[in-house]
């Protein structure tokens, strides 16, 4: 695989970037900058991009039709009208508890969606991974620091997670009608260079694509765990790729500037952008959840 070409889709930095998507029903990208509780959506083919301020810390965002979202927030799953702007607590998770957030989260092919949770100042073992859909929320797996890499094959017999304070991405196997693991988790990769694995996306052959948080790269992962491609990025902090096409492998990647020193910021400049990576392959869209 050649080197995609790269450019700057949104130059305006985020802090700390991340749950980028698509919405194939609107044709626009999103993506979140968790620490200022902003949300961006900007149509790929161009145009302006919108900018909600949410109130509160947000990571991740599943479409339910061309009017709604179902967000992931620090207190719960927030019901959004996109079109007036009203947003209404659909189903809280941790709400009572103050000291974790929501991080990473996708769709099934199921229709259920898996939300990660970790602690705001990334606390040993303060985070949980969830399962809902159709109004039934369940906790599937805790003790985890950074839930991260949440992403599912395409037939939705395997779904993969992460906790990147142990760099360890797991697989496990799940039911194709409801998105619910079967058995335990197994080890997909152990990450053991410099930087942690953050967030992913499989694409349409089944190869996981993941952000490496600290190494300038997107690594490419066959189904078997093997890493088969890795993408260089032109910022040291890459934190989540999402495909914008499903007829090429064109994605676009949320970065941060989160926890550098002003030093540090300065040898890497464009920390924070969001990049659009163009290259030949098979991407593909989450679908809708199941309310």
């Amino acid at each position: 695989m050649n080197q995609p070409k790269i450019s700057i889709f949104y130059d305006v930095p985020c802090q700390l970037g991340e749950g980028p998507g698509y919405d194939p029903l609107t044709k626009n990208a999103w993506w979140f900058d968790i620490v200022t509780g902003r949300l961006f959506e900007k149509p790929v083919a161009g145009g302006g991009v919108q900018i909600t301020q949410l109130g509160e810390m947000a990571s991740a965002l599943a479409v339910v039709d061309a009017r709604h979202h179902l967000i992931a927030t620090e207190t719960g799953l927030v019901l959004r009208n996109r079109l007036t702007g009203q947003m209404d607590m659909h189903h809280p998770i941790e709400a009572d508890n103050p000291a974790t957030r929501s991080n990473d989260g996708r769709v099934h092919p199921s229709g259920a969606f898996w939300i990660g949770t970790m602690g705001k100042k990334a606390e040993a073992g303060a985070g949980s991974i969830y399962w809902y859909r159709r109004g039934e929320l369940r906790r599937l797996f805790n003790n985890i620091s950074i839930t991260n890499s949440i992403c599912f094959s395409p037939d939705g017999g395997i779904a993969y997670f992460a906790d990147t304070r142990k760099n360890i991405i797991w697989r496990v196997d799940t039911e194709r009608e409801t998105g619910l693991p079967i058995g335990e988790p197994a080890e997909f990769y152990r990450h053991h260079e410099k930087g942690g694995v953050d967030g992913s996306v499989v694409d349409g052959d089944g190869n996981l694509w993941n952000a490496c948080w600290g190494r300038s790269a997107i690594d490419i992962y066959a189904p078997s765990g093997n890493r088969i491609h890795s993408i260089r990025m032109p910022v040291k902090q890459p934190s989540c790729p999402a495909f914008v096409s499903e007829d090429t492998a064109s994605m676009i990647v949320t970065t941060a500037y989160h926890d550098m020193s002003e030093a540090y910021h300065k040898t890497d400049p464009d920390a924070g952008k969001t990049y659009l990576l163009e290259m030949p392959g098979k991407g593909r869209f989450d679908p809708p959840v199941l309310l």
